[in-house]
């Protein structure tokens, strides 16, 4: 990739990326230090979205948050997230184009083929950097679940799991909700 150094008279790379990931024809698109990487989920991976969104739904709807997978900008560097679920207060969503990371109060990915190393370092390491107080991994191909917590610039220092899809995997406060991993 070429840095914004590179780029003369002026042009900002960072600025310009980003509104070109905005544009993407045909879908949504991402873009995971500094590659435009388009999103195209299987059915599997839907499936495993919408049982986290239930089972966080109550929760969210208590806290007055928004489950979704909008934009997380992540500014300062080359990257572009549109996390598979992330639990927004629903003040921040109103008019909101992308939010920051450290705006969320849990950011999940569901890991695949094609994401999971992406999912399992990068990601993990960038939502710790930019403040995410808590990141769920959903591996498919690991068949487990990871919950980090406590963001800090090195990335998350407490870490619970991995554990095998079957196990109730208790979210904190301010979700204070059991997670059941059975169905997914």
């Amino acid at each position: 990739m070429v840095s914004p150094r590179e780029y003369g008279d002026g042009v900002d790379a960072e600025r310009a990326l980003k509104y070109a990931v905005q544009r993407v024809r045909g879908g949504r698109a991402e873009v995971v230090e500094g590659v435009i990487d388009p999103l195209s989920y299987g059915w599997d991976h839907e499936r495993t979205r919408d049982v986290l969104r239930a089972q966080l739904s109550g929760a969210a709807e208590r806290l007055r948050c928004v489950a979704g997978s909008g934009d997380l900008d992540l500014p300062g560097s080359p990257n572009w997230y549109v996390p598979d679920l992330a639990v927004v207060p629903e003040s921040l969503t109103r008019g909101a184009g992308a939010l920051v990371p450290g705006q969320t109060l849990l950011v999940a990915e569901v890991a695949s083929e094609s994401s999971a190393e992406t999912d399992r370092i990068v990601k993990r390491r960038r939502y710790a950097e930019y403040g995410a107080p808590l990141y769920l991994l959903v591996d498919r191909l690991e068949r487990s679940v990871t919950l980090f917590a406590e963001p800090g610039s090195l990335g998350y220092t407490k870490v619970d799991g991995p554990h095998p899809f079957g196990t109730v995997v208790r979210l904190p406060e301010p979700f204070d909700v059991d997670l059941d991993t059975g169905g997914l």
